[in-house]
């Protein structure tokens, strides 16, 4: 597990989880006017299967809710394999060419403690932001981690059982193309930040994890905003300034329209000074925590 990596992508909703006790109670933030309420809550993508985040006043907003928005809902395997093929695969440039002789030895190590499904000749067709991703996922859902657990996928299931429905901020393709479109140059750094951290991100990422289950906004954008804002700002303001600012948009629109509306972000969006909360609050909102 690639501590710094899962830092980076938990700004995209990729805010992975291990190992986590029973019961956990994240932030839940609430934005409203004369007609319309609009609740907030911060999500992981992968869970143990016995992880309880319920909590009152989260079920509450969540019956209470007419419509729920999602990062995205275009997450279904046939798309997300078309874009990964689209752009994350290079076969005209095999990704070892792209590293000194270090760097290669590194991503060989890399990938036989992931155990990536083909190893090292699977990554070498990898573009460098895709080749980073696998490293640290790979592990992670091999671990036993679902996928289909994950907070953001019960949420949809439990809204369009209800008959509810459940609507994207962004598209697929789009969060793809945040890591996609970076430089060359920046996706090797990430990719190299990854491989530096193969052997003390567990420790580290619990840490994370414990921060997400509290509810300590604070916490998480210590452990998780604060790094990325430091050692790779343009990162910072590509993947949480910008689309926060871009969902702070979409939501002063919801806001003009009478209801109840539940969205579901990753955490990392929820905390510190540029989170999706302080964003509203600079368009002049009242953002309360419940």
């Amino acid at each position: 597990m690639k501590l710094r990596l899962i830092r980076r992508l938990a700004c995209l909703g990729v805010l992975l989880a291990i190992a986590l006790p029973a019961r956990a109670h994240p932030g839940l933030w609430v934005v409203k006017d004369a007609d319309t309420t609009i609740y907030l809550f911060g999500t992981v993508h992968l869970l143990p299967h016995d992880t309880d985040w319920h909590f009152p006043a989260l079920d509450q907003a969540l019956a209470g809710s007419q419509k729920m928005y999602v990062e995205i809902v275009d997450d279904d395997q046939a798309n997300m394999a078309a874009l990964v093929l689209r752009y994350g695969m290079d076969m005209a440039h095999p990704l070892s060419g792209l590293l000194t002789p270090f760097d290669r030895g590194r991503l060989e190590r890399a990938a036989r403690l992931a155990k990536v499904p083909g190893g090292m000749a699977s990554l070498e067709v990898m573009r460098p932001w895709l080749a980073a991703l696998t490293l640290t996922l790979a592990p992670l859902t091999q671990a036993g981690l679902d996928p289909a657990q994950g907070v953001d996928r019960q949420l949809r299931a439990a809204m369009e059982k209800a008959g509810k429905p459940v609507s994207g901020l962004e598209t697929a393709e789009q969060q793809i193309r945040f890591l996609a479109d970076m430089p060359q140059s920046m996706q090797l750094a990430l990719l190299r930040s990854t491989l530096r951290d193969t052997d003390r991100a567990s420790v580290e990422l619990k840490a994370l994890i414990d921060a997400w289950k509290a509810g300590d906004d604070a916490a998480i954008a210590r452990l998780e905003n604060d790094l990325m804002k430091r050692e790779d700002p343009q990162l910072y303001q590509r993947l949480l300034v910008e689309r926060n600012e871009a969902w702070a948009r979409q939501i002063a629109g919801m806001l003009k329209q009478p209801g109840t509306v539940f969205i579901a972000v990753g955490a990392a969006h929820l905390a510190g000074p540029d989170s999706l909360q302080a964003q509203l609050r600079k368009q002049g909102e009242t953002v309360e925590r419940q």
